[in-house]
């Protein structure tokens, strides 16, 4: 079979072509942060106590109303409980003071019976203000930003479908698929659109009958499970594409608690994708994608994990450490979707694809409830998160190696691709049982 980079050489790397197609592209991902990110502020939780109702109090009892409480080791207004109504009533009535004549550890607290007062220093109203989840409601907050990640889950499948109609369909899937006629049409189209002269027969040699087998074979994402090998590759770049959605949904969703002011916190969360970008781009250009994606996930799960240890007083030292964790996560996820295509044959490519994108969906709708294990230990996200960077390194270990070589367009050719060998067989009695051992990967 003709190797398909060779025969299509002659349209160059970047015409008028693939410029229309990569910018189209483009386009069509831009909205999608506003959405996706809108979040970070439509579902903020504002300052808020116990609504104490209008009603005849003194000045001491009005302030004191509203019980103390330690949180983070601080301490703070408590959000949810407020001393009983009708005994401060009494008791501002009798011209008691609070703290002097009456000891408010022994006053009965009731919850906000009257609802809650929240600030407005930086939200005129969120979702949370506006239906007032917080205390016993406050999982329905994060609920909504899984509601709409389930939602983008859902929504993929039918933009899946539209994507066919805003782009041209690949050529090399059409190869595969035994559709050479419509593959010769695009690539004669591509040809017109870039100025270049195109043979009269491109695939000259795909209408062969070994070809017209191999497309006539159905695969399904069953197919990714069905050799030791393909499986394998499948269950790692899953667990690596989960941990990547997780930790930069998670991470991006908790910018607005990283400042006093979000919208400043967002601005610094979103300029560190910049340079995690450019990154990505000069990795792909001159580094291994294992030794590339393995020292990335540990960058940032190293990071998210001296979090921890950082003193209290410097917390713009935590916000450092922070956003290089979202830099190492932002940069692996843009070096899977590469290394994701690159490993699978053409047959398969599209379904793995999709595969590991749907479980990232996953991640990314369980990362809004990841971010409330502060409540019972304020390091735990980052913990968890940490965790799963530095585990899902370790097994990309055990992934294939595709820099600098050819895409696979078989599933046989996928399996000749060479894996890590195991370092500790080295003598020569060994060899023979080492390549059986290799030969059924």
């Amino acid at each position: 079979m003709q190797d398909y980079d060779e025969v299509t050489a002659f349209l160059g790397h970047w015409g008028h072509f693939q410029q229309s197609v990569f910018f189209l592209l483009c386009a069509s991902v831009l909205p999608n942060g506003f959405g996706s990110f809108s979040l970070i502020f439509l579902t903020d939780i504002p300052r808020h106590h116990c609504l104490v109702p209008d009603i005849n109090l003194t000045e001491d009892w009005h302030q004191a109303i509203i019980p103390m409480e330690m949180v983070n080791g601080k301490l703070e207004l408590s959000r949810c409980r407020r001393y009983r109504l009708d005994v401060v009533k009494n008791l501002s009535a009798q011209g008691y003071i609070p703290g002097q004549d009456v000891n408010l550890t022994n006053l009965e607290q009731e919850g906000c019976v009257d609802g809650w007062s929240y600030s407005k220093d930086i939200y005129k109203s969120t979702i949370v203000s506006e239906f007032d989840l917080v205390c016993s409601e406050e999982w329905k907050q994060p609920f909504t930003s899984t509601v709409y990640f389930m939602g983008v889950l859902v929504g993929s499948f039918f933009s899946g479908q539209l994507s066919d109609r805003l782009i041209p369909e690949s050529p090399r899937w059409l190869l595969s698929q035994g559709r050479v006629e419509e593959a010769e049409n695009i690539v004669k189209y591509a040809a017109k659109k870039n100025k270049v002269e195109a043979p009269q027969v491109i695939f000259d040699d795909y209408d062969s009958p070994a070809n017209k087998t191999q497309a006539n074979e159905r695969h399904s994402i069953f197919s990714l499970l069905r050799t030791a090998n393909i499986r394998n590759t499948s269950i790692i770049l899953c667990l690596v594409w989960f941990t990547l959605s997780t930790g930069y949904f998670g991470l991006s969703l908790n910018t607005s608690r990283l400042h006093a002011d979000p919208f400043i916190s967002c601005f610094i969360s979103a300029a560190v994708e910049v340079p995690a970008y450019i990154t990505s781009w000069l990795a792909l250009q001159y580094f291994p994608r294992r030794l590339a994606v393995i020292s990335i996930l540990l960058l940032g799960g190293v990071s998210l994990y001296f979090i921890q240890v950082v003193p209290h007083g410097l917390s713009y030292l935590s916000i450092t450490l922070e956003m290089v964790g979202k830099f190492g996560i932002t940069t692996g996820t843009a070096l899977m979707f590469v290394y994701t295509a690159e490993l699978f044959p053409t047959v398969l490519r599209n379904t793995a694809t999709g595969m590991c994108t749907t479980v990232s969906r996953v991640g990314s709708c369980i990362a809004p409830f990841l971010l409330k294990l502060s409540q019972y230990f304020k390091y735990l996200p980052y913990i968890t998160l940490g965790t799963l960077a530095v585990v899902s390194a370790f097994t990309t270990v055990f992934l294939p190696e595709s820099f600098g070589r050819p895409l696979p367009q078989t599933i046989e050719q996928m399996h000749k691709r060479e894996r890590m060998k195991c370092p500790f067989i080295t003598r020569k009695g060994h060899s023979k049982h080492v390549k059986i051992f290799e030969s059924r990967l």
